[in-house]
C-alpha cells in the first residue's frame, strides 16, 4: 500500500479512510490481551517503528497504535508498512492534544532523543494526560530529572531502555522481531505508580522482550560499561586500522571475522551516538579510563615480556567470556512462583524488583493481588537463572515474608 499525502491538518489512517475519534476509541476497548488498548509513539524511527510493527504483529490483541514524528516520510512509511493505525506530522498540535485527552490512550512512549524528552514532558502535562509514560532512551539520569521537574504526577513514568538496535537506522530498520529475547530494562523507584509498573512489565514481555529491573541511579554506569564503552572501542578500532593502511580496501580485505564482529557496532549512525555520549559522558568517561587501565596492563606486560601476567589477563578475559549466556529461552519445567505479602507503602515494588535485579533473577510475569487497601500480595513468576538463593535473603535481609514455589510440570 502507498500511503496517500498527509493532508493539512497532519492525520491519515492505515487504509487511507478517515476514521472518527469515537470509532478508534470503540476498537481499541473491544481489543484484549495487551495491558493497553491505545498505544501513542513519539518518534517512529528504529525503535518506536519496531514497537509499533511489534503491536501489529498481534493480530487481534493488537492495540490501536499512533504514531507522531517530525519526519512526514517516517510517518508515511510507517502506515504503508501497517506499523500504525494513524499518524500525524509534529507540527499537528491539535491533534497530538486529542490524543493525549482522548481515556483509551493507556500509553505513551517516548522514542525521541533526550534533548526533546523535557519539551514533550511538557505538552503531555499541558495536556491533562493521565495515563502512564515510559521512554526508550539510553540514559535515565537527565530524564528522571526532567519528570520529577516537570510532571506533577511523575509516579506515573517509569524509565525504560531496549537493549537492541540496528545498523538501519529511521523506520527502514524497524521489524516486528527486534525486540525478540532482547533484554528491555524498566527502572522504577520508589515513588513509582506499581500497577503502571506491572502494566509496562507485561507489555515489554508481550513484545518478546525480556524484562528486567535496574535503579534509576545504577542505569547509567551499568550501560557506560556494555554499551556506550564498546561503542567507542569499536570506533576506535576501525581508525586504528585505517590509519595504518595507505589502501583502506586492502587492509579491511583482510579483515578476519573477529575483526568485523568486534567493530560492527561501529557502523551505527555517527548523530546518534554522538548524542547517546554527551547524555552519559560522565559515565563513559569514568568507563573508557577503565578501559585505558586495562589496555596500560596489557602493554606493561608486553613491554616486559611478562607472559606470566599477560596470560592471566587473557585467562580472565576469556573465563569472564565464556560465563556470558548464549541466546537464553526460559525453561517452562523450571519456572519458580514467588509470593510476597506486602504492605501497601511507597515503593515497596522497586525496592523488590531492585532485589531481584541484582541477584540476575528474571521476572518473566508480576501481578499484585489487593487484599484490602492496607495489603496485598505481591506475585512474581520467576525464570530459570540469576541466584535466587540470594534474592531470597535480600527479601529476608529486607524484612518481607515471602514464599517459593517451582512450578513444574505435574505428572
Amino acid at each position: 500500500m502507498t500511503a496517500r499525502d498527509l493532508p493539512s491538518e497532519g492525520t491519515v489512517c492505515a487504509d487511507d479512510t478517515p476514521r472518527t475519534e469515537g470509532a478508534a476509541r470503540a476498537e481499541g476497548t473491544a481489543r484484549t490481551g495487551m495491558p493497553f488498548s491505545s498505544v501513542l509513539i513519539i518518534g517512529v524511527g528504529l525503535i518506536g517503528g519496531s514497537i509499533a510493527a511489534a503491536l501489529k504483529e498481534l493480530r487481534e490483541a493488537s492495540p490501536v497504535v499512533r504514531g507522531i514524528d517530525i519526519d512526514r516520510s517516517a510517518i508515511e512509511g510507517a502506515l504503508a508498512k501497517g506499523f500504525i493505525d494513524e499518524g500525524a506530522v509534529l507540527a499537528d498540535e491539535g491533534r497530538l492534544a486529542s490524543w493525549l485527552s482522548d481515556e483509551e490512550t493507556g500509553l505513551v512512549i517516548l522514542a525521541v532523543p533526550v534533548s526533546g524528552v523535557g519539551k514533550w514532558f511538557e505538552r503531555i502535562e499541558a495536556s491533562g494526560y493521565q495515563g502512564a509514560i515510559t521512554d526508550v532512551a539510553s540514559t535515565k539520569g537527565v530524564l528522571a530529572a526532567l519528570a520529577s521537574r516537570i510532571l506533577s504526577r511523575p509516579a506515573r513514568y517509569v524509565p525504560g531502555h531496549p537493549m537492541a538496535g540496528s545498523e538501519v537506522n529511521g523506520i527502514e530498520g524497524a521489524r516486528a522481531t527486534l525486540f525478540e529475547n532482547a533484554h528491555w530494562i524498566l527502572c522504577p523507584d520508589e515513588r513509582s505508580d506499581a500497577q503502571v509498573f506491572t502494566r509496562l512489565h507485561e507489555f515489554v514481555t508481550t513484545l518478546g522482550a525480556r524484562s528486567i529491573t535496574l535503579p534509576r541511579e545504577e542505569h547509567d554506569e551499568v550501560i557506560a560499561v556494555v554499551s556506550h564503552v564498546p561503542h567507542m572501542v569499536a570506533s576506535a578500532l576501525v581508525q586504528l586500522a585505517a590509519s595504518h593502511a595507505r589502501d583502506k580496501q586492502e587492509i579491511f580485505r583482510l579483515a578476519a571475522g573477529g575483526f568485523k564482529d568486534t567493530t560492527r557496532i561501529a557502523a551505527g549512525s555517527p548523530e546518534l551516538w554522538c548524542g547517546i555520549a554527551l547524555d552519559n559522558r560522565e559515565a563513559l568517561v569514568r568507563g573508557l579510563g577503565e578501559i585505558r587501565q586495562v589496555i596500560s596492563q596489557i602493554e606493561s606486560s608486553l613491554e616486559a615480556g611478562d607472559a606470566r601476567a599477560l596470560r592471566g589477563i587473557l585467562d580472565n578475559a576469556a573465563r569472564q567470556r565464556a560465563a556470558i549466556p548464549p541466546a537464553w529461552v526460559p525453561d517452562s519445567s523450571r519456572l519458580v512462583e514467588v509470593r510476597i505479602p506486602m504492605a501497601n507503602r511507597s515503593g515497596v515494588i522497586a525496592q523488590v524488583t531492585g532485589f531481584a535485579g541484582k541477584a540476575a533473577c528474571n521476572i518473566q510475569s508480576i501481578d499484585i493481588d489487593h487484599i484490602n487497601e492496607a495489603t496485598a500480595i505481591l506475585e512474581l513468576i520467576l525464570t530459570d537463572e540469576g541466584d535466587m538463593g540470594r534474592f531470597m535473603g535480600m527479601l529476608i535481609d529486607g524484612g518481607f515474608d515471602v514464599s517459593f514455589r517451582p512450578l513444574g510440570h505435574q505428572e
